[in-house]
Parts: structure tokens; sequence; C-alpha cells
């Protein structure tokens, strides 16, 4: 598993094939992989697709029509064999490249080799038959909302079988992690290292083990030039950061066998559920981490833009902690 830190790889889908490849490396072939794809399927998705089939060299793909706008073409092999992806190239590409360098004489090898390279797999094209299957728009809203509840459940492991009661997430015992033992990355952003902390405090966070020796000068904290592609082993919140003894206080229900191979953090643009920190239980005074008297004006605080076309829905669910 390796953390990629978005809800969408629109921003980065060189990193995506990267983290792809990497995942894609461990699979031995002793029992057979079933590969999820994205929804992305326009423009730059479409493409990134491409790369996928090409990259993966799948044996069967199944490819579900759409409702409401115009389908997709069928991804046949002769299909992808002939389209530029957004990284590869396609067959017409590399006659023309080979073309342009070496003269005509290429052209046959350079064909030949085009064809040895053909994609060959079985489509299966289905048109799914169940009310708004694949209407647009819909899976976001969704995602969204299916996305918080697993983060909610995955919390929910940090819960005791024994006890009746559930407990806020304030009242649970963090680990002490100290800032020489972890090297932090931000993901999804530039962030000046004077802020690093005030990004870390109150964030969801991948557990990862980058496989380089985490070696500081100081007591920390560790900060990493490039966001590493490495193995993820779970995840945690960092509840708070305790500068003065310099150690971080994250909430992780991973097993300390595993948390001993954890050497990084980091952090995305995966939120926490808004009803982890305004229901927080027994606080007087002002909620932790959460304010209503802030300034918009501040660069980079602007109110989230509603999408017209998207019909408002209310959804509400209850929320434990």
């Amino acid at each position: 598993m390796v953390y990629y830190g978005q809800t969408s790889c629109e921003q980065d889908t060189e990193r995506y094939l990267d983290v792809v490849k990497y995942v894609f490396s461990s699979y031995k072939k002793e029992v057979p992989l079933v590969i999820n794809t994205m929804g992305w399927v326009k423009g730059e998705g479409l493409l990134l697709l491409i790369d996928i089939i090409r990259l993966l060299s799948p044996s069967h793909i199944v490819q579900m029509d759409v409702y409401d706008w115009k389908a997709m073409a069928p991804l046949t092999p002769e299909y992808v064999h002939l389209t530029p992806g957004l990284y590869t190239k396609s067959k017409q590409q590399a006659k023309c490249k080979q073309m342009g360098t070496s003269g005509a004489e290429n052209w046959k090898s350079s064909e030949g080799e085009g064809d040895a390279s053909a994609p060959e797999y079985k489509l299966l094209y289905v048109h799914p038959e169940f009310p708004r299957a694949g209407v647009a728009g819909e899976a976001r809203v969704h995602s969204g909302i299916l996305r918080d509840m697993s983060i909610l459940g995955y919390l929910g492991q940090l819960q005791s079988p024994d006890i009746g009661a559930v407990l806020p997430l304030h009242s649970l015992v963090p680990y002490q992690v100290p800032f020489s033992a972890v090297a932090l990355r931000v993901i999804h952003t530039d962030v000046a290292p004077t802020n690093i902390m005030y990004a870390l405090n109150a964030s969801w966070v991948g557990l990862c083990r980058i496989p380089d020796e985490i070696r500081c000068q100081t007591d920390g904290p560790v900060l990493l030039t490039q966001t590493p592609v490495c193995d993820c082993l779970g995840f945690g919140i960092v509840r708070g950061v305790e500068m003065e003894k310099k150690l971080y206080h994250v909430l992780t229900p991973v097993p300390p066998e595993n948390l001993r191979l954890v050497n990084c953090l980091l952090l995305g643009n995966i939120v926490i559920p808004n009803c982890v920190l305004v229901g927080q239980q027994g606080v007087e005074g002002e909620i932790p981490y959460v304010t209503s008297d802030y300034n918009y004006s501040i660069l980079g605080s602007g109110k989230l833009k509603k999408k017209k076309h998207f019909k408002r829905r209310e959804y509400a669910f209850e929320c434990d902690y």
C-alpha cells in the first residue's frame, strides 16, 4: 500500500503512475489480480487509463457504458494500440519518430515492433441497466461521504471492545514519537519549514516506511525535500505537537510491531471528518482546533465554491467521536 495523499490524481499524474508501478511490482502472479481503475475517463483521464493498460498488460478489460452523455470509445486492443496516452506513444507516433530519425529503411522494422507490442486482452463491454448507472457528477458527492465513513470506521479500531461507552479521541492515550525518529513530508503543496508544525498538527497522516535511514544532526524535525514512493503501514492523527520535549502525539490503531517500522509521516490533502473535531465532549470554552472567528482575507483561505449543476442533498449520519 502507498499513501498517495489526494482524492484525485489530476494534479500529479506522473507520481500516480509511479505509485501504480511500485504497487504492481509486488504482484507475484500466483493468484488472479483485479484492478479497479478510476472513474476519470475524460480528457487526460482517458489518456492516463491508456497508459495504465499498456503498463499493466491485463488479460481482460471490463468496460461499463455510461449514462446521459456521449459514451467513450470501446477500449479494444486496436484502439489502445493506436491511441497515444498521456506518457506513452501510439503505434503511429513510434513510426513517425523512426521515420524522422532513420529514414524510410526503418519503416518495416518499426512497424514489426509495433505489431509485436500490441496489447492482447479480451474486452467485455457491459451496459448496466440499473437506475441512474453512470450519472455524471454523483460519484464525487457519494465518494466524499464514503471516505468520511471509512475514516470513522478506521478510527473505530481505537475503541476498546470491553468498554460500553465510546470514548472521544481526546480521551485516548496517544503514542509519543520523537522528532528525530520520523521524517516529514507534505504531499499536496509546498509548506515553509517554519510552518510545517502548523500544517501537521491535528492532521490525518500516512504512517510510512522509507528505505533510507533517518539521519538528523539536531533533535528534529526531519524534513524530506521530495515525496517518496514507499510502503504505507497505516494511518493516524497527529493530535498534538509538544515543542518543548520535541514529541509528536499520534493516535493510530496500527499495532506496535508495525509501528516500529514507521520512519516517515506523509501529510496529504485528506481531511479528518468535521464531526471528529466539532463533536469533542467535555470541553469547556472553545473547542480545540475549531474556530468561528476566521479572517477570509488571508491568502488561500477562501470559501469553497459550489458547482451549480450539482443538486444539493442533505446527508446526515451520527458520529460518536
